[in-house]
């Protein structure tokens, strides 16, 4: 699959966490992955957790502390043992959006294909067929819950923190813009996309923080849910766009996901 897939020693990593280098197809180029374990337990299932604009694959652990909640859950006991991978999201100017460009790099299928490759091959002990699921925040809370719905058949459960809805919105994010998504609504905007996956939609929730400047849109998405029949799961809490609103309620998402293995 990949021409070239780099890893870290293990003698030089720390608290588990792993660093994968490869060359994808889809990106014409190289995508790294941090990539964490539980040790010595063998993960049953992998969470797959995107960043936001300006990020790359170390903002959730070492901005979030992602690494750090999922091995203190399971400590306790209120989180099953998941292996997590974070990759980046092919590092396009000040974000990708996680679609597929003009250009023809395929952000999309970076994701949805080439990560858990990777992941498998970083990480054997993983099982084949384990469930996989996926959960980001802002831009990545956009790329979850459309990749998600829209690849309904790869994905066991979605989980979102303070999304972009539709692509649209990270123009106030973003000095570039984004091209590729006006042929097909389900590029650009979440709802279109969780509305096409219909009966097939996994498992969803997704909340936002009451000071938050995508509050509105967010509620907007969760009313359209409502009034279509989808069923999911909507809470805001307090907070703003920030990373201590991330780093706590990731608790929420792995709670979430625990329940569905």
């Amino acid at each position: 699959m990949f021409k070239s897939f780099e890893i870290s020693d293990p003698r030089f990593e720390a608290e588990g966490l792993r660093t994968v280098t490869v060359k994808s197809p889809s990106l014409k180029g190289r995508g790294d992955i941090s990539v964490w374990a539980p040790d010595g337990i063998p993960p049953s299932a992998l969470v797959i957790l995107l960043h936001g604009v300006y990020g790359s694959h170390w903002s959730w652990s070492k901005q979030g502390g992602a690494h750090r909640t999922a091995a203190r859950m399971l400590a306790a006991h209120t989180a099953v043992p998941m292996a997590l991978a974070m990759p980046s999201d092919g590092l396009r100017g000040d974000g990708s959006g996680y679609i597929r460009h003009e250009n023809g790099i395929d952000f999309e299928r970076w994701i949805v294909e080439d990560v858990p490759l990777a992941i498998h091959q970083a990480l054997p002990q993983l099982a084949e067929g384990a469930p996989i699921f996926i959960a980001g925040l802002s831009m990545g809370g956009f790329g979850a819950l459309r990749l998600g719905s829209k690849y309904s058949s790869k994905f066991s459960g979605i989980s979102a923190h303070s999304s972009v809805t539709h692509l649209s919105q990270l123009n106030q994010f973003m000095e570039e813009t984004i091209g590729g998504s006006e042929s097909d609504p389900t590029n650009a905007c979440s709802l279109s996309a969780i509305c096409q996956a219909g009966s097939n939609l996994p498992p969803l929730r997704f909340d936002c923080g009451t000071s938050d400047p995508l509050l509105n849109h967010n509620r907007v998405l969760h009313d359209a849910l409502t009034s279509k029949g989808v069923h999911h799961t909507y809470v805001e809490f307090a907070g703003g766009h920030e990373w201590s609103y991330w780093e706590k309620h990731l608790e929420d998402t792995l709670r979430f996901f625990s329940g569905l293995v």
